[in-house]
């Protein structure tokens, strides 16, 4: 039986032992089903949201989070919530009316929308089962009465793929320029590298404020999008190059690449085609472990308000409404985003960890 085991552990491509070590890390492997639950969720945002991230409900301005209830006489059910102003304090507060349950459900029909812009429908993945009997916010409605749970589904489209776009340009850069530097070596090498302290010596979040400060306020929001994904990739490239850079100052010399050259392949097919896939697992490993830095810093941009900006939807512009505190007092619910910040940066941590003790042969 050992011997069998071990025959089909030889029998095995690197890329299958990779798999096989991953799917024992229980926490990276549940943190891939989170990962895929959110950016299906980006992807089907229009389905999956309850209502569009613009309909406001201007009489339900900081309704509270809404309770799902269940009996067999109404089955799956909400109540709707009914404001009352205090008449000395002025102070507004919603109270259940028990005698009209809203009924709820799957599948139901709601604001008509054109899902990626092809395809009109009107079906909504969870919701009130008739509008005209009232409203559901399942994590509550903010200044404008809109429905948070639908601008956090809509804000992930765009906070989540800054960092997978952020990302790409950062792996095009640090491969090219990490590989030129660890495969020339010499002055270029020098200067490459001391490009690299002089950009990691800076802060990140300074240098990413600084960057943001000088977009201006009158750019279209896709340039503004486009515009955030430099500033971060600005510095977010320099991890990757001297990670790329060591490893082919160990493999240049290697015989399989002294002969690619003796037999006058040029530089940048040694350098990526010969040198760069014998690392590719460590490539994966540094960029799953840099995406949430990037989600991180287009948070923080746009809640300074340095990044992008209303009528766009991120986690970031959601998060500029706790900016006052009194209004964080008063309705905690609104700071609601940063739970979905923490749980996308921590997947994608527990799943970089992961792939980084599969990658390890002495894991």
């Amino acid at each position: 039986m050992a011997a069998s085991a071990t025959k089909d552990y030889g029998s095995m491509t690197q890329w299958q032992l990779v798999r096989l070590r991953f799917s024992r890390h229980k926490l990276a492997v549940m943190s891939v089903f989170v990962l895929i639950v959110l950016y299906a969720g980006a992807i089907f945002a229009e389905f999956v949201a309850p209502y569009k991230a613009t309909d406001k409900h201007l009489e339900q301005i900081y309704a509270p989070p809404h309770k799902i209830r269940f009996n067999l006489s109404n089955g799956l059910h909400t109540y709707p919530l009914e404001m009352v102003q205090d008449p000395i304090t002025l102070t507004t507060t919603y109270v259940e009316d028990r005698d009209k349950p809203v009924q709820l459900g799957f599948f139901t029909k709601g604001s008509a929308y054109t899902l990626w812009g092809l395809i009109p429908m009107k079906r909504h993945f969870f919701g009130v089962e008739n509008r005209a009997d009232g409203t559901f916010f399942l994590l509550g409605a903010d200044k404008y009465g809109r429905d948070l749970l639908s601008r956090i589904i809509y804000g992930s489209r765009i906070s989540l793929s800054i960092g997978l776009v952020s990302i790409a340009v950062s792996f095009v850069l640090g491969i090219a320029i990490g590989g030129v530097s660890g495969y020339a070596g010499g002055l270029i090498d020098v200067l490459v590298q001391r490009l690299i302290e002089i950009l990691q010596a800076i802060p990140q979040l300074p240098l990413w404020i600084a960057l943001g400060a000088i977009l201006p306020a009158d750019w279209p929001s896709l340039w503004i999008y486009f515009g955030i994904i430099v500033v971060l990739s600005f510095v977010g490239w320099t991890g990757l190059a001297r990670t790329v850079r060591s490893k082919l100052l160990s493999l240049r010399e290697e015989d399989y690449a002294v002969a690619a050259r003796l037999l006058g392949a040029s530089h940048g097919r040694i350098i990526f085609r010969h040198l760069v896939p014998g690392f590719t697992s460590h490539i994966i490993v540094s960029l799953s472990l840099a995406i949430p830095a990037m989600i991180l810093g287009e948070t923080a941009l746009s809640f300074l308000g340095l990044g992008l900006r209303p009528p766009l939807v991120s986690w970031g512009v959601l998060l500029q409404d706790c900016m006052d505190l009194d209004i964080l007092s008063r309705y905690p619910w609104i700071i609601m985003p940063t739970a979905f910040v923490v749980l996308a940066v921590l997947a994608f941590n527990f799943v970089g960890d992961g792939m980084r003790d599969a990658a390890d042969p002495y894991h």
